[in-house]
């Protein structure tokens, strides 16, 4: 079957956007790993000095930061697909609800191997955008706006609705599948978690959620201002913005942290993690678009840039090797090891990625996963191998 639209061309793509994936994958994985660390049954855990020197680098650089920025350029990614879908005179509408159907498939295989999947969110939520693609900058700056300035008191207000539910990360009895060796009984403990510990939880199903959006919406802003297209023109003011994004990250740090330390009834009705969050993420991605600009790190931001384009291969690939080491279909290490071991396996299976991302786009034009996805977006075989494998060029400064 055969259309007029097709995917836009890797030769079009934006490199310090592939970049930013890049570095926001690294988070992700190390996020999740670290997480293996608690699917057992509770107990009190105690770091050397070493490992608490990464529980800091992770609570302060990646925890949060990193979906975060994922989030921001899914909103991206998803307005520069509708422009290029509308511009062909198709219905963006009915191909990116189809999208997001195929996303959800994905979701639910990611979700049978880690609890912890963000797919299910960015395809709920990507059809969510849908009632936002005809909006201008303006109404976008806005809606952003108002979502980011109410975070503190939604996550205060739901923070106060409990819901019961089995803790299946710490239950024995469930444990007894994800230990057991059958991978059937692997899958109904991951897919149980996801259920249980992100769907129905109101700190995540609502709160998350309504950062997730508030990103997206900016993401969506900066498209339609083509902003990392104008980085050169910018940098006086991604040079502000690093430096004010830097500054409110300390001050609401310090401050979120004296309010934690003398249980400061503040919080019941204002809550400001995902701002502390929100700015570090942005003090460090203008950080990052600095050093681009600036023809800084050439050689890492290529190997960054080949991962981020196959981010999605990456990220489901990082869960799949995951739940083979960590559960009983694989090693059952699980919850047995030193803080640093998940941190340092995550930064190894990143590096590794990083090195086959780079070979893999020299032969072909997408990852699999990738490739499988906008084939049936599009449905149609888009080209997979490239004509002649090449190397992929360092990238090009803009």
């Amino acid at each position: 079957m055969t259309n007029s639209y097709h995917p836009v061309e890797q030769s079009k793509r934006t490199a310090i956007v592939d970049i930013l994936r890049g570095w926001a994958i690294l988070g992700v994985a190390i996020g999740n790993y670290l997480d293996f660390l608690y699917i057992g049954i509770e107990r009190e855990i105690k770091h050397s000095t070493f490992s608490e020197v990464l529980l800091y680098v992770n609570r302060y650089l990646f925890a949060a930061k990193s979906w975060t920025l994922l989030t921001l350029l899914f909103g991206f990614g998803f307005a520069i697909l509708i422009n290029n879908v509308a511009s062909k005179g198709k219905n963006p509408v009915a191909f990116f609800a189809w999208r997001m159907f195929l996303l959800f498939i994905l979701a639910f295989i990611n979700s049978a191997f880690w609890l912890g999947d963000i797919l299910k969110d960015y395809a709920f939520l990507g059809l969510v955008l849908l009632l936002f693609y005809r909006c201008s900058a303006k109404t976008l700056a806005i809606i952003s706006g108002v979502i980011v300035l109410t975070i503190p008191f939604v996550m205060a207000y739901v923070n106060g609705i409990k819901i019961e539910h089995p803790a299946i990360a710490s239950n024995p009895e469930y444990l007894k599948l994800y230990h057991s060796g059958n991978w059937i009984d692997f899958f109904r403990f991951n897919l149980l978690a996801s259920f249980y510990e992100q769907i129905i939880i109101p700190g995540y199903a609502i709160t998350a959620h309504y950062v997730m959006l508030g990103c997206m919406l900016f993401g969506f802003l900066l498209q339609k201002l083509n902003f990392f297209n104008r980085l050169r023109e910018l940098k006086s003011l991604l040079k502000n913005i690093c430096v004010i994004s830097f500054a409110l990250a300390v001050i609401i740090g310090i401050g979120f942290n004296i309010i934690i330390i003398y249980k400061v009834e503040f919080l019941k009705i204002f809550h400001p993690l995902y701002w502390l969050v929100l700015s570090t993420m942005i003090f460090i991605s203008t950080g990052i678009c600095l050093l681009y600009i600036n023809g800084k790190l050439k050689t890492v931001f290529s190997y960054f840039s080949a991962g981020g384009k196959m981010t999605l291969t990456n990220y489901m690939t990082q869960n799949v090797l995951a739940g083979i080491i960590f559960s009983g279909i694989g090693f059952g290490i699980a919850d047995s090891m030193p803080y640093w071991f998940y941190f340092f396996l995550a930064i190894s299976v990143f590096i590794i990625q990083l090195f086959v991302s780079k070979w893999w786009l020299s032969k072909y034009n997408y990852g699999p996963i990738e490739w499988l996805w906008r084939s049936a977006s599009y449905r149609e075989w888009v080209p997979f191998k490239k004509a002649q494998p090449e190397v992929v060029a360092d990238i090009k400064m803009v």
